[in-house]
């Protein structure tokens, strides 16, 4: 990936250099100081082998005053540990599939079965495999010991949303606009299989559920639903405090209902992947969107002040339903100003 941008922006102009993080943050600095670098394209996803690190990189180049793009350290910190994440996203009123923090096999677990284990703070489908999805006490008891002894971290729990799943990259400029809808394509699936976007579907080019699991975009779906996605991808990104680009991923049951799996900040942006795929839907070319990313580091570099929560969804009205149907559900009345 790293490769594909140098490239990219090379040639439309910019002065780069590929700065490769290994052991030493220190050295990093050291050689982004020697550069005199105006602005660092963070494509940092781990630290020694552990994503949960990746904040704590954005969080050195905040402290230290380097430009970055991307999200910050806050959002990186929150949409890492997805338990916390499900929470801001219910406090306004978003929704998510029922879920659970488990820090042991043995504790109760109210999730109606089907339900899917996945660890609480990995990423990139890192734990989640077709035994995921589990359909009876002995199976999540099972998969709960085996990612907290693995992963060394609690698992989440959730329901299992059988139907469809769309993903939504929300690009940042001098507006927050959402790009094509992508949808994951089950319908090749072996027919035991879950329709889930698990770790081999992802990762292994020669797997079958990697070749049976095609992205479609822009995905073909009505106008309303189409329309309902965006403003919860919006409104997601805004929740999880993101900045310059993220993807939402969701899932759609028979009924209609959505809810959002998860919100990935600074999301894989090689040429193949997915958030790639809806730029080229929208138009915007790999090199224009690089320099969009580095033209908003810019900005805020000259203008400390400026950050994503200057930029607001076209309809508030969105908001303010969101708000009152969160405070509702405690039973308090919220009015907006």
């Amino acid at each position: 990936m790293a490769e594909s941008i140098f490239a990219a922006i090379n040639d439309d102009g910019y002065n780069a250099a590929l700065l490769p993080l290994r052991e030493s943050l220190m050295s990093l600095v050291r050689r982004i100081k020697e550069l005199k670098v105006d602005v660092v394209i963070n494509l940092c996803e781990e630290f020694r082998g552990r994503p949960q690190l990746e904040a704590n990189v954005a969080g050195m180049f905040e402290a230290l005053g380097i430009t970055f793009t991307g999200c910050p350290s806050k959002a990186l910190t929150v949409c890492q540990d997805k338990f916390k994440a499900k929470a801001i996203l219910n406090a306004f009123g978003l929704p998510t599939a029922k879920g659970r923090l488990v820090t042991s096999a043995d504790q109760k677990i109210d999730i109606p079965f089907p339900a899917i284990v996945k660890p609480n703070q990995e990423d990139a489908s890192l734990g989640i495999f077709q035994d995921s999805v589990v359909r009876d006490p002995a199976s999540l008891q099972e998969k709960v010991a085996k990612i907290i002894d693995v992963y060394k971290e609690p698992a989440l729990v959730e329901e299992f949303i059988q139907g469809r799943e769309f993903n939504v990259a929300v690009l940042e400029t001098d507006r927050l606009q959402a790009l094509p809808v992508s949808e994951i394509d089950f319908s090749a699936m072996p027919e035991s299989a879950p329709h889930i976007c698990s770790y081999e579907a992802k990762w292994f080019e020669d797997h079958v559920l990697y070749t049976t699991t095609p992205a479609v975009c822009p995905a073909p779906i009505d106008d309303p639903l189409r329309e309902r996605l965006h403003q919860y991808a919006l409104a997601a990104f805004q929740a999880m405090g993101c900045r310059d680009y993220a993807r939402v991923d969701f899932r759609m049951g028979g009924d209609g209902r959505l809810a959002i799996l998860e919100v990935n900040p600074n999301p894989d942006t090689s040429l193949d992947a997915g958030y790639c795929r809806a730029l080229t839907a929208a138009g915007i070319e790999y090199a224009q969107f690089w320099g969009l990313m580095i033209e908003n580091a810019l900005r805020r570099k000259e203008e400390p002040w400026f950050s994503s929560d200057d930029v607001r969804i076209d309809t508030p009205i969105f908001w303010q339903q969101l708000l009152e149907n969160a405070v509702r559900k405690k039973g308090r009345r919220w009015s907006g100003q």
